[in-house]
């Protein structure tokens, strides 16, 4: 029996390939799911009970989330990442991590195969395709529910059949929760114009009386909420609890596939889009005006590459130097309110911030110039324009 490792999450698709792959193809199938802040304790313990009964020879869960930390979510604030003005990456970010914790997983066991459960209509299909060739070209990538065009019902009467009567009812909106964020699927997302009812989304408002909170960034990094000092992680898990109950951080993106169709799906990231903005806050303080425009540039290419799948290009690192060299002085607090279904940003206090009113206040006092010196500068400045409007007058 050949060894093939099952990117496994326990749903249909994958519940197919795991009863398919072992019993009809007769691999020694070895079932991994990556957790990238997305799974409690009870359902890993639940994956791993069906993936068994499914026909797996092993079960595997790698607890990832620290990795994806590191190596995506630093860098999308660093960034401050929103693909189309508007979406965090929440789900495609992961996948990244996903591939190369499975690719290497497979190769760490010796396996000549992987699987994964993956149609041929959406972008995850490149991002693991991608990442498998890459890394582990000598391994065989196989795709049943893909390569066959299985429909569920399909599925379902092939897992009847061979005693597997699991409750397989589709459920109205899809949901797939992460550290960064959770996706939302429906029937208004296959659409242009609804918009996704407010039962929907996983949180619901719970709190009404708005709240101020203080956020610390120290490099880059948030380090503190109301000066308790934690992790990133768990400052992001922390803000996201409190932010949830006020039901902020609801949208729907609207983008380009990597297969070259528009798609729509909603999505709830209270965390990041407070953090991201209140980050990009302090930057606006602490920043140069170029380094702000050219991080903007480099943020928003890196955001593009990862969405894709092109995590393993080389540039990605150049850019994470660029990103990382970038938050030097980007450190301090910002001050933020909650309110029901949004959040303001109320300001910053850091000791590197550039709006100092030694050197002056915008629209008020100039203290490090004179007024000649004002309008020699201003006269030199419009020297392009008159020459340009000399020359063309007709």
């Amino acid at each position: 029996m050949s060894k093939l490792v099952l990117a496994y999450s326990g749903g249909l698709d994958t519940s197919y390939c795991a009863k398919y792959l072992s019993k009809d193809k007769g691999f020694d199938v070895h079932a991994v799911s990556v957790n990238t802040g997305g799974f409690s304790k009870n359902e890993i313990a639940n994956i791993k009970k069906k993936a068994l009964e499914l026909g797996a020879t092993s079960y595997t869960s790698i607890n990832a989330v620290q990795t994806f930390y590191d190596k995506v979510v630093k860098f999308l604030i660093f960034g401050n990442v929103l693909k189309n003005n508007t979406y965090p990456l929440s789900v495609s970010a992961e996948r990244i991590v996903q591939a190369i914790e499975i690719v290497n997983h497979a190769k760490k066991i010796g396996a000549k195969y992987i699987a994964h459960g993956s149609t041929g209509a959406g972008n995850d299909q490149v991002r693991f395709d991608m990442i498998f060739q890459i890394i582990a070209p000598e391994i065989e990538i196989i795709t049943p529910i893909r390569d066959n065009k299985l429909s569920r019902e399909v599925e379902i009467a092939y897992l009847k059949e061979n005693g597997v009567d699991y409750p397989w009812e589709k459920a109205k909106y899809s949901i797939n929760k992460g550290l960064w964020g959770t996706s939302v699927g429906g029937d208004e997302t296959l659409t242009s114009n609804l918009p996704l009812p407010d039962t929907a989304y996983p949180s619901q408002l719970q709190e009404r009386n708005p709240i101020d909170i203080k956020l610390t960034f120290n490099k880059g990094e948030l380090v503190a909420i109301n000066d308790e000092k934690d992790s990133a992680i768990n400052n992001i898990t922390a803000l996201n609890d409190l932010a949830s109950k006020y039901a902020i951080g609801r949208d729907i993106h609207v983008g380009d596939t990597i297969i070259g169709i528009k798609g729509r799906v909603g999505f709830e990231a209270a965390a990041s889009l407070i953090i991201i903005k209140a980050h990009h806050l302090l930057e606006k303080h602490t920043l140069s005006k170029w380094q702000q425009f050219q991080k903007e540039q480099q943020g928003n290419f890196y955001g593009m590459l990862l969405h894709e799948g092109n995590y393993l290009d080389e540039v990605m690192r150049n850019i994470e130097v660029f990103l990382t060299d970038t938050q030097k002085n980007v450190s301090g607090d910002v001050f933020v309110s909650l309110h029901p279904y949004r959040f303001e940003l109320n300001g910053i206090s850091s000791k590197h911030d550039l709006m100092n009113a030694s050197f002056g206040s915008y629209g008020e006092m100039n203290e490090g110039w004179s007024a000649d010196d004002a309008k020699g500068f201003i006269k030199i400045l419009s020297n392009s324009g008159k020459i340009y409007n000399h020359v063309n007058k007709e």
